[in-house]
């Protein structure tokens, strides 16, 4: 299993979900973060802002998903054709184990 973390834009969180959704992926836990990235914020005239709003997507999937889904939130995540800097990132780790607590079942 992976955990797929998908920082956006807040203004390409419905259309990431929804797509998410058609592909058949509804499970998905969404969080509100503040963060910077390379850029290390905006300067706007005198101003610096470095810490960003972003909306942090949570996603445990099988192993074979993984392009599946990572295709789905770079195509409807991206501003613009090629993208632009705070589009966000993706990361990608191992999950060791997974249970519902309602059921105590192991797994997905």
């Amino acid at each position: 299993m992976l955990l797929i973390r998908a920082i956006i834009r807040p203004e390409k969180t419905g259309i990431v979900l929804s797509e998410l959704l058609a592909a058949g992926f509804p499970a998905v836990t969404k969080m509100d973060v503040f963060g910077r990235g390379k850029q290390k914020g905006i300067i706007i005239g005198d101003v610096q802002y470095d810490e960003i709003p972003k909306e942090m997507l949570l996603i445990v999937v099988n192993d074979e998903d993984k392009d599946d889904i990572v295709k789905v939130i770079m195509r409807n995540a991206r501003t613009g054709e090629k993208g632009n800097f705070g589009d966000g990132r993706i990361f990608i780790s191992q999950v060791l184990d997974a249970y519902t607590i309602s059921t105590a079942k192991q797994g997905l």
